[in-house]
C-alpha cells in the first residue's frame, strides 16, 4: 500500500485528448468518495518526452527505482541539516523548506516541467543523467560544507567547555593568578596545579607532602572549588616532577597541564571570540546553502519521479505516449478510502497493461496469452523471464509513483 506520507503521482491513458474532462471527473470522485479536499490534488502534465527504444525503457525502468531511493536520501539529508541548524524549530523549518519560494504542497500540486532546465527534446537517458549529476553535485557540496561547519562548531564547543566545565577540564587562565606560582625562571622548583575530587580534599592535604620525596612542605593551597573538584597548587623540585605526576594519577588526583603566561587570559578570550564569529558565519552560509539546495534538489527529484512515471506508463499502456496524470496529497485518515476510490474509478483499465510493449513482448514468449490485470482474471499467466519482476510489481490499474513529503 502506498504511504500516506508521500505524494502520489497517478498516470493513466489519456481519453479523447481531453485532460480537463478527465481531471474534472476524477476530481469530483475524489471529493465525493475519497475524502479529499479540492486543494489535495492537482493536474500533472507530461512534456512531449521522447520514448526511445524498448530496450532503453526497460533499462531505465530497472535503474530508476535505485536512483529514486539514492536521490531521495540526498533531499532527506538536506532537510536533516536544516533541522539541525534550526534546532528542530518546526516554524523556522517551514520557512526554509520552500521550492522556488513556495511551499512544497503548492509546488507539487501545481507542478509543471521546467523546460529551461531540463530540455524535453533530449532523450530520457540524457534527462535522467542530468538530474542524477545535479543531485550528486548537491550532495557533494553539502557534505563538504557540513564537514567544514562541524569542524568549526566542534572547535567552538571545545573552547566553551574549557570556559564552563569543571575544574578538571576547564581553562584555568581566569582561575589562577601569577602569585600562585613560584618564579618560572627557577632552576630547581616548579609549581603544579592539581584538580582533586571534592570528597578527597582532606586526603590530599594530609598526603601530598609524602607522595614523593622533594615536595616543598606547606606549599599547597586551595585556589578554587566547584561542585565536583577543588583546585590546589603544589611546589615540587623539577627532578621529581614526573614521579609526582604518576603518584597523583595513582591516587586519582589530576595534575592539570598549565604554564602561566601574562597574556594567556586575553589570548584565550580572543580565541573564543574568533571561534564564535567563525562558527556563526559558517552557520549562516550553510543555512543559506541548505535552503537553496533543498529547492534545487527537490525540483530535480520531482522531475526524476515524473520521468519514472512516464517510463512506467509507456511500458504498461504503450504508444502513443498520451497520458493523463495527477498529483495527490493523501489524507492519512482516509488513505484506504482514497485508494479504493482510485481503484474503482480506473477499474476499467484492469488488463489494459496487455497493450504495453513489455506485456506484448511477454505475450509473444507465452504464445500470445495475455497476462491479466490488477483484477487477476482466469487467463493470468505467470511471467517467467526477464520482465516477470517488472510486471508483478503492478498492483493497481493505474501507474502510481510516490514523491516524498516534507513533514513540518
Amino acid at each position: 500500500m502506498p504511504s500516506d506520507l508521500s505524494y502520489w503521482l497517478i498516470s493513466v491513458p489519456l481519453e479523447d485528448g481531453d485532460p480537463h474532462r478527465m481531471f474534472s471527473e476524477v476530481g469530483n470522485k475524489l471529493l465525493s468518495d475519497g475524502g479529499s479536499a479540492s486543494n489535495d490534488f492537482g493536474q500533472l502534465s507530461f512534456p512531449p518526452l521522447k520514448t526511445g527504444t524498448l530496450e532503453s525503457l526497460i533499462s531505465l525502468s530497472e535503474e530508476l527505482p535505485k536512483l529514486d531511493t539514492a536521490h531521495t536520501q540526498v533531499v532527506a539529508k538536506v532537510i536533516d541539516t536544516l533541522r539541525a541548524l534550526l534546532n528542530n524549530d518546526e516554524a523556522a523549518l517551514a520557512q526554509h523548506v520552500l521550492v522556488n519560494e513556495q511551499p512544497v504542497d503548492d509546488y507539487m500540486l501545481g507542478w509543471s516541467w521546467n523546460t529551461s532546465k531540463y530540455r524535453a527534446d533530449r532523450s530520457l537517458r540524457d534527462i535522467v543523467d542530468a538530474v542524477a549529476k545535479e543531485l550528486t553535485s548537491i550532495d557533494n557540496v553539502m557534505k563538504q560544507k557540513l564537514n567544514t561547519y562541524n569542524i568549526a562548531k566542534g572547535q567552538l564547543q571545545q573552547l566553551q567547555r574549557k570556559k564552563t566545565g569543571n575544574l578538571s577540564v576547564r581553562s584555568l587562565a581566569d582561575v589562577v593568578h601569577r602569585e600562585d606560582f613560584v618564579d618560572r625562571n627557577s632552576e630547581f622548583l616548579e609549581t603544579l596545579l592539581v584538580a582533586v575530587p571534592k570528597n578527597s580534599a582532606k586526603e590530599w592535604q594530609s598526603r601530598y607532602e609524602r607522595l614523593t620525596p622533594m615536595v616543598v612542605p606547606r606549599s599547597s593551597s586551595k585556589l578554587a572549588q566547584d561542585d565536583e573538584f577543588a583546585l590546589f597548587n603544589v611546589t615540587v623540585f623539577r627532578k621529581v616532577r614526573d614521579e609526582f605526576v604518576q603518584k597523583c594519577r595513582e591516587n586519582k588526583f589530576m595534575v592539570r597541564e598549565f604554564e602561566w603566561d601574562d597574556q594567556i587570559v586575553e589570548r584565550q578570550r580572543q580565541e573564543l571570540e574568533d571561534a564564535g564569529t567563525s562558527e556563526k558565519e559558517l552557520w549562516t552560509e550553510l543555512l543559506r546553502l541548505s535552503r537553496t539546495n533543498f529547492s534545487e534538489a527537490y525540483q530535480a527529484l520531482a522531475h526524476l519521479k515524473v520521468v519514472r512515471t512516464f517510463v512506467e506508463s509507456v511500458l504498461r499502456y504503450g504508444l502513443p505516449s498520451d497520458y493523463f496524470a495527477i498529483a495527490i496529497r493523501p489524507n492519512p485518515k482516509r488513505t484506504k478510502a482514497l485508494l479504493a476510490t482510485l481503484n474503482s474509478h480506473y477499474g476499467y483499465l484492469e488488463g489494459y497493461e496487455g497493450s504495453g510493449p513489455v506485456a506484448k513482448q511477454q505475450q509473444q514468449k507465452n504464445g500470445g496469452k495475455k497476462r491479466g490485470g490488477g483484477g487477476g482474471g482466469s487467463d493470468q499467466v505467470e511471467a517467467p523471464g526477464e520482465y516477470a519482476q517488472l510486471l508483478d510489481e503492478e498492483h493497481f490499474p493505474f501507474v502510481l509513483i510516490e514523491q516524498m513529503m516534507v513533514a513540518v
